[in-house]
C-alpha cells in the first residue's frame, strides 16, 4: 500500500506550494509541477495500472479526493490573486479630492406619485392597474358616458385601430384610454365587493400642447365600494390624502358638478400656502362622486346593497403645485438641467 501512502504527502505538499504563490505567474507555474501534464501528482496517476485489482479502487477513489482538493485550493488562491492584481499598485492618498458620481433619481412625477400612493396605502387601499390601450366599453360604455358624450370624438380621444375582436366592419376601434377610471371597471368585474383600490397612470387626450395641457399626462383615482359607504367617507378620505400629500395647511371645499358615472357629482376646490403664492384664493384640483347606480349595474353590483365613491386627479397638477413649475411640458422634455433640481 506504499502508493497509497505517497497520497496525502504529495497533496500537501501541492497545497502548501499553490497557497504560497505570490502571483498569478507563480500559481501557474505551481499548478503545472503538481498537476499539469509532467506534474508530480499526474505522474502518481500513472502509476495506477501497476496496482493490483484490490489497490485499483482504494487508490482510485483516494485520487480522486485529493484531486478536488487540489483544485479547490487552486480556484481560492487564484480569486485571491486576481483580487490583488487589481488593486492599485501605488497607495491611495484618501485626502486628494475625488469626483463626484451622479448615480440618479427619481423623475418628479414619479415622486409625486409614489407619495400619493404612501398615503392612499395609509388608509388600506391596494394598487390596481390596466392596460392604456383600452375599448370603448371599458373606458365609456361601462361608465355610463352615452355614444354622443363629447368625449368619445375623435378630435377628443386618440383611436388606434380596429378591436382584436370585431366582427364586423365598421366595428368602433380601440383607443388610448382618456381616464384610468376605466380600470375602476376591470377590478369591479373580476372581483365582489368589498373594493378599495388606487389606480396611478398614464392617459392620453387630444389636447394642444400648452403651459397647463399635454395629450398624455397622468391620474390617480381611487374608489371605495362596500355597504353604507357616504360622501362623508369621500369628504374625509380626500382631505387625509391632501393633507398628507401638500401639507396640513390644506383647506378643502366641494362644488356640484356632472360626470356621467357619478351621482352626486362634485369638483374639489383648495387652498394652501402653495395657492395664495399664485394670487389665486381657490384651485380646482379634483373631480369626485359617489359612484351611479348604473355603473354597478354595468358590473353586476346589485346598487341596492352597494354604495361607493370614486375620485380622481392628475399628478402633474400635484407636482407643478408642490415645486412652483408653471409649464407642463418641463416635465416632458427630458431636459438634466431641470430634472436634476428633484
Amino acid at each position: 500500500m506504499g502508493f497509497i501512502d505517497d497520497i496525502e504527502p504529495l497533496e500537501q505538499a501541492a497545497i502548501t506550494e499553490l497557497n504560497a504563490a505570490g502571483d498569478l505567474a507563480g500559481l501557474d507555474a505551481a499548478k503545472g509541477a503538481w498537476i499539469g501534464p509532467h506534474g508530480k501528482f499526474t505522474a502518481l496517476m500513472k502509476q495506477m495500472g501497476s496496482l493490483s485489482k484490490e489497490e485499483k479502487p482504494i487508490a482510485g477513489k483516494a485520487l480522486n479526493a485529493a484531486k478536488q482538493k487540489l483544485e479547490a485550493a487552486l480556484a481560492a488562491r487564484r480569486e485571491t490573486l486576481e483580487l490583488k492584481a487589481a488593486l492599485p499598485k501605488e497607495p491611495t492618498d484618501w485626502t486628494l479630492p475625488g469626483r463626484r458620481h451622479v448615480v440618479g433619481r427619481l423623475h418628479p412625477l414619479t415622486q409625486v406619485t409614489d407619495d400619493i400612493v404612501r398615503a392612499f396605502r395609509k388608509l388600506g387601499f391596494v394598487v390596481a392597474d390596466g392596460p392604456e390601450i383600452e375599448d370603448e366599453y371599458h373606458c365609456f360604455d361601462a361608465l355610463n358616458t352615452p355614444a354622443d358624450h363629447p368625449a368619445r370624438d375623435l378630435q377628443d380621444t386618440f383611436y388606434v385601430g380596429k378591436a382584436a375582436n370585431a366582427q364586423t366592419p365598421d366595428a368602433r376601434p380601440n383607443l388610448l384610454r382618456t381616464h384610468t377610471s376605466s380600470v375602476q371597471i376591470r377590478v369591479m368585474k373580476s372581483q365582489p365587493p368589498p373594493v378599495r383600490i388606487i389606480v396611478p397612470g398614464r392617459v392620453y387626450r387630444r389636447d394642444n400642447a400648452d403651459a397647463t395641457h399635454n395629450p398624455t399626462f397622468h391620474q390617480i383615482e381611487g374608489l371605495y365600494v362596500d355597504k353604507n359607504v357616504t360622501v362623508g367617507d369621500l369628504k374625509g378620505t380626500v382631505e387625509a390624502v391632501f393633507k398628507d400629500v401638500l401639507g396640513s395647511d390644506v383647506k378643502l371645499r366641494f362644488r356640484p358638478h356632472y360626470f356621467s358615472y357619478t351621482e352626486p357629482s362634485l369638483e374639489i376646490d383648495f387652498t394652501n400656502a402653495l395657492v395664495k403664492k399664485l394670487g389665486k384664493d381657490w384651485l380646482e384640483i379634483a373631480g369626485c362622486g359617489m359612484v351611479h347606480p348604473q355603473v354597478f349595474e354595468n358590473v353586476g353590483y346589485d346598487p341596492e346593497v352597494w354604495t361607493g365613491w370614486a375620485f380622481g386627479f392628475g399628478i402633474e397638477r400635484i407636482a407643478m403645485l408642490r415645486y412652483g413649475i408653471t409649464d407642463i411640458r418641463l416635465f416632458y422634455e427630458n431636459d438634466t438641467r431641470f430634472l436634476k433640481q428633484f
